[in-house]
């Protein structure tokens, strides 16, 4: 990677489940839940607690999901999933215009 480009990390975002609160939302709030970054890594790891024999089907969901959440914003890891059909993160290169 050459110091004139930079790469930032393209999600899709999903909505988030909602659930009714019995007492409402203040009238005007028109906020909406966004999911956290790694989401996605952390129910690849779930998913990987039920399918087989948790020694060898764990192992490589959770280090993806673990390196995600020590990675900063834009950084997540690129692997593929591997038990949710989801398309993984993608980083697409930006080009900077060099000034002379």
């Amino acid at each position: 990677m050459s110091s004139s480009s930079s790469s930032s990390t393209t999600t899709t975002t999903r909505p988030v489940p909602r659930r009714e609160s019995p007492w409402g939302r203040p009238e005007g709030d028109t906020r909406q839940p966004k999911a956290h970054r790694c989401n996605d890594r952390a129910e690849d790891f779930v998913q990987a607690c039920f399918e087989g024999n948790p020694f060898k089907t764990v192992p490589g969901p959770f280090k993806l999901f673990y390196r995600c959440m020590r990675s900063k914003p834009g950084e997540e890891p690129t692997e593929p999933f591997t038990y949710l059909d989801l398309d993984p993160p993608r980083r697409e290169e930006i080009k900077l215009e060099e000034a002379f």
